[in-house]
């Protein structure tokens, strides 16, 4: 820390540039004033979060030009890995994966970039947005530092990033004023500077030291200390307060002399199922927000836009382990649907009194529609799926093994075994299943088991019969030390009357984690022809058409209400939209954007997990309405009607 100490010091005798002057922009450090100086002029920046990847890139212009009419003239972005690298060397770049075409359209409509490249992000994002790939019983890696296997996936990505975002830094025509390394370091076990400095060195090689780099922890010194690095600035993050001098203190220790920055000004905070929504006064932000800029600081708000967390994507914390649901609004200014609020305006109005805002009409809200009541028939179970799932035949292994060792990364596994003799009432113990396994003798349900919580159950079959598990992983683990304890499925082997289960088939559901669209509206297609088992316990597909306006321009977004419904995932035309856990709440309405849809005939699928709303022979419903419901009990009022937004 003294080093870093006296390295501020001294570069506080001048204004240091932090680029070479090869264009006529510029980005740097007045130490003397506490300021950034860009372009030689002083300057501040107030920005807001929203992720890429959170957000169909149809709605990504929408988005920000919100936020741009909100008065920021900066946007804060994370890059997820494993959003563009789902598979080793397999990358995505294009359609909702198209960074570069996200940063651009920032640029487009006004906007600075400030570009968290991780490699680890958190953001309640699955694995913190490490690619699982990286995960097996064998690796032994130790993620976060100087461990060669680890830095060996890290070069390699970065070596991949790095040269398509080198056009987008500020001083080379692009819009990214900042480039944050890792994230959040200091709350971090290793403390590795050497990691650190490892990836410092990676990026400013890689950008031929054009790039501002800087780092954020919590407000306190000791994970300031371990996060910051001599040629990064270090910033923090904290919430809503009224004693500033109390909050920076910490970064002024570090940091003796340069501009306050809170790169996480919390406008919320995120969701876990079975807990309250969480909320963040509207009226006390935008005071905390007011004094913040009195105050002089720079400022990003986590989230202007929080977006939802499609398909697999959503992460989980622990101790103890809680998944976060499918919507990530986060009680931000825009909601999960980018719709205005009232946050948002007074949010606008505090931001006016600092910088210039526009004049010009904020765009509105989007239209939304409600389609009403689908009716859904029974398909097929996941035991009517075996062949299909693995025509070639089930993995076969002696002893239980991890998802991650078959090179299933998220979703589902059947594991399967064939008792060999009779059992009643006989006690079953997973001590380690991960994260949630459905159990089954033939069709008949026996129970759950669920990690750190339900551990064993007493089951009857007899010789001969099937004990069908099927294991969900509900989100890798996104912050903390446990990300290293990260591997899915039935971790440690299952005992029955105290004796080991052995000989297993395993039938993971890779076409349910296919980034190929194609591959997963096939498998959709087979799942939901007509079904042999009977039991409406089983984890079943449940299918279903609705039809929506022949005209494009008529089809909107919409919420699909699955009130009733128990625990499982949907899928429409194919697209994985998230999971559902209307059991546990708070999110009973998931949010469906047109990009999804298409005029005329759309294919709704839900994978119940556990209960379907209706009996045998009879059509369940869902319903398709034009509000959200994330509180569980009160449908949202935060979203500004229509006839306001254009104030």
């Amino acid at each position: 820390m003294t080093a870093i100490i006296l390295t501020s010091l001294l570069l506080s005798l001048s204004i240091v540039p932090v680029f070479s002057q090869s264009s006529n922009r510029s980005f740097t450090i007045d130490y003397e004033h506490n300021t950034f100086v860009k372009d030689g002029k002083p300057f501040r920046y107030v920005s807001g979060s929203m992720h890429y990847f959170r957000t169909p890139n149809y709605y990504w212009h929408d988005r920000l030009s919100k936020m741009k009419a909100a008065g920021l003239n900066a946007i804060q972005t994370y890059i997820a890995w494993n959003f563009h690298e789902p598979l080793p060397k397999v990358y995505q770049f294009s359609g909702d994966h198209d960074l570069v075409g996200f940063l651009k359209t920032a640029q487009d409509v006004g906007l600075l970039v400030i570009l968290r490249i991780g490699p680890y992000i958190d953001a309640e994002w699955d694995f913190g947005g490490f690619p699982s790939w990286m995960l097996s019983s064998t690796s032994n890696i130790t993620l976060r530092t100087i461990d060669p296997v680890y830095l060996k996936y890290v070069d390699e990505w970065l070596d991949k990033l790095l040269p398509l975002l080198k056009p987008m830094l500020y001083l080379n025509g692009g819009p990214v004023i900042m480039v944050q390394v890792e994230n959040e370091y200091g709350s971090y076990f290793a403390c590795d500077h050497e990691y650190i400095r490892h990836l410092e060195r990676k990026v400013n090689q890689a950008f031929e030291n054009k790039a501002f780099l800087f780092t954020t922890d919590g407000n306190s010194v000791g994970r300031i200390k371990c996060g910051a690095l001599q040629g990064m600035y270090a910033t923090c993050d904290f919430g809503i307060t009224k004693n500033f001098t109390k909050s920076f203190a910490a970064q002024r220790v570090i940091e003796p002399r340069g501009p306050f920055v809170n790169s996480e000004f919390y406008t919320g905070w995120l969701d876990h199922w079975g807990e309250k929504h969480n909320t963040v006064d509207a009226d006390k932000f935008a005071d905390s927000l007011d004094l913040l800029l009195r105050y002089g600081a720079n400022v990003n708000m986590y989230m202007f836009e929080g977006g939802t967390n499609f398909g697999f994507w959503n992460g989980a914390n622990n101790p103890p382990y809680k998944a976060v649901p499918t919507s990530y609004d986060y009680d931000a200014p825009l909601t999960e649907a980018g719709d205005l609020t009232p946050k948002y305006f007074k949010i606008k109005n505090v931001i006016s009194k600092y910088f210039p805002v526009e004049k010009k009409a904020v765009p509105p809200s989007t239209p939304k529609a409600n389609y009403g009541k689908l009716f859904l028939q029974k398909g097929a179970s996941v035991l009517d799926l075996l062949s299909y799932l693995m025509p070639k035949g089930p993995i076969l292994t002696k002893y239980t093994v991890a998802m991650e060792d078959v090179k299933l990364y998220y979703g589902f596994t059947l594991y399967r075994h064939q008792l060999q003799s009779s059992v009643y009432q006989e006690t079953l113990i997973g001590l380690d299943v991960r994260d949630r396994a459905y159990v089954s003798v033939n069709q008949e349900f026996m129970g759950i088991l669920e990690w750190q919580w339900t551990y064993g159950m007493n089951i009857t079959g007899k010789a001969g019969d099937f004990l069908n598990i099927l294991v969900e992983n509900q989100a890798h683990i996104t912050f903390g030390n446990t990300i290293n304890d990260n591997l899915k499925g039935i971790l440690k082997s299952l005992t029955l009357n105290n004796q080991t289960l052995t000989n297993w088939e395993m039938y993971p559901f890779y076409d349910m984690q296919s980034p190929n669209k194609t591959v997963v509206e096939s498998f959709l297609k087979k799942a939901t022809e007509n079904s042999n088992t009977t039991s409406l316990k089983i984890p079943t597909f449940y299918h279903g058409l609705i039809n929506l306006p022949n005209d494009k321009s008529q089809v909107n977004d919409t919420y699909i209400d699955l009130k009733h419904w128990t625990k499982g995932q949907v899928y429409i035309n194919g697209f994985n939209l998230g999971r559902y856990w209307t059991a546990k709440g708070p999110q009973i309405r998931l949010f469906v954007p047109k990009t999804v849809l298409v005029p005329g005939v759309n294919n709704v699928v839900l994978f119940e997990l556990e209960s379907a709303p209706c009996g045998e022979g009879d059509p369940c419903i869902v319903t398709f309405v034009d509000t959200p419901l994330i509180n569980s009990t009160t449908i949202s009022s935060r979203v500004v009607s229509q006839q306001h937004t254009l104030h």
